[in-house]
Formats: C-alpha cells, structure tokens, sequence
C-alpha cells in the first residue's frame, strides 16, 4: 500500500520520499510506484497534463529512516500489523522529522496504544484503502491526545487527494475493519458450511446489496494473512464473534493468501 499512497499524494502535487529497510527495498518500491502511476498515465488517470515522469521526478527514496528530511510534514507508516514494530518506526520517524504529523495506516491497532512513548499530540491513523489511487475513503482515526486543530489539519490534507473522509473515535477495529471484516469472516464461514459458493456468496452481495465487490474477493485483495490478524486482535479485544474460521486459518497455513499469491478464495 505504500506505494499506492506514495502515487496519491504525488499526483496532488507533494514532493514524497519513499522510506524503506534497505536499498534494495528502496528500488523496488520506487519500481512499484512506476508501475502504478504509469499503469494511471495510459488510463487516462493522471491529472491535467501531468505524465508519470514528471511525478516521479518528485520521489526519492532513503534507506535509512534517519535519512528522512527534518522538514517533513506528513509521514504515513504503511510497515504491517505489529505494533512493536509500527512503535519502533514511528519513533525513529519522530526523531528524525521532529515537527511531522505521524500517521500510521494501520486497519485494526489501537492508536492510542501505538502512541505510547511517542509526542502523542501528533500521532494519529490515516487508513487508506487497497489499490489507494482507485479507492475513495480515507478514515481518520483520532485519539484524547490529538489535538482538534491537527485533525483538522491532515483532514485538508486528505481531501486534497481527492478522498473523502471519515473520522472516527480510536476503538478497535475503527469503523470500517470492523464491519467488514464481520461480514467477510461470516462470509468465510458459509463456503466452510457449504452454504454457498464463494462466486454465488459474492454476487449475492454485489447486485443483492449494491457492493462493488464481493465480500470474499475484497478479502484475497487484503491478504487473508492480513484479515487473519485483524480478527485475531479484534477477538482479544472484542469477544468471540471476530473468532476466525478454520477455514481462514488453513488457508493461510497453505500459503494462500489470496491475490499476492495467486491463490485465496479465487484464482487470480
């Protein structure tokens, strides 16, 4: 997803430097964010007459968070769901870039809990959605310690992406995590029952409820290891209705993890 966000906000006009574990990672991910805006020039997609290249001559990319430029503005971490290591990031992105908004994309973690140890006042989460340059919302997940005037702030900063906002108080799951993946592990459940196929559960939520997308597809594009964790924290955190499905859980042993390997509920 980083490199979806990286597109966004390239487009919008900001200068964006991509941040990764080591130099390698670093060119991948500039590779990845190629690939997406210019799969977005030859759609049409792209704003005015502004061409891939003329966005990608405003990223670069470090190796080495503490390479990260002292005046940024905005840092949204995109690192997965563990909070130790979203703490041990952030931290390292507080010390480095000492006036930044630290935004974490986090689907699910507790932000109050990720800004223990941290300036809390500018920590807050700024939830996209997979594939970022296609997807409409951002929610934005505030906390006690989170000033309104900064909220306020990166809620400018989001609809000038071209989103549209959502704001919602720091709880488990947030809003949108939590319904979907409610329906999704029911879901998960009926092809484990034999209710129903995942093809026939899918379009009965598309042209019976007006979804753009299927309830089990949506979770081969998240990565059933990522919905797998969601529900396995917001069970510890919310009872035994988030209890994942068996079937969820051999999946994910299997190695399918949906779109990223070929395999989940579908063939991709």
């Amino acid at each position: 997803m980083g490199a979806g966000i990286a597109h966004v906000f390239l487009a919008a006009g900001s200068a964006v430097v991509l941040a990764e574990a080591d130099a390698a990672r670093a060119e991948a991910g500039r590779a990845a964010v190629a690939a997406s805006v210019g799969k977005a020039q030859d759609r049409g997609k792209l704003p005015g007459d502004v061409t891939a290249a003329d966005l990608l001559g405003r990223l670069t990319t470090v190796a080495d968070l503490a390479d990260l430029p002292a005046d940024t503005g905005l840092v949204v971490e995109a690192v997965p769901e563990d909070i130790a290591l979203k703490q041990r990031v952030l931290g390292e992105v507080a010390r480095a870039c000492p006036e930044a908004v630290l935004a974490s994309n986090t689907s699910s973690l507790s932000i109050t809990a990720l800004a223990e140890g941290l300036p809390g006042e500018r920590v807050l989460g700024m939830h996209f959605f997979n594939p970022v340059p296609v997807q409409a919302l951002v929610e934005l997940v505030h906390h006690a310690g989170l000033p309104a005037e900064r909220l306020a702030r990166v809620r400018g900063w989001a609809e000038a992406l071209g989103k549209t906002v959502i704001e919602v108080r720091d709880s488990p799951g947030f809003a949108t995590s939590r319904l979907g993946v409610a329906v999704g592990l029911e879901a998960i459940r009926m092809v484990e029952e034999g209710v129903a196929s995942p093809e026939d559960i899918d379009t009965g939520m598309k042209l019976g409820y007006g979804w753009p997308m299927g309830p089990l597809r949506l979770t081969d594009l998240v990565g059933l290891d990522v919905r797998l964790s969601i529900a396995e924290h917001l069970t510890r955190e919310l009872g035994d209705r988030f209890t994942p499905p068996r079937l969820l859980r051999d999946k994910v042993a299997r190695g399918e993890l949906g779109r990223k390997t070929g395999q989940g509920f579908f063939t991709w």
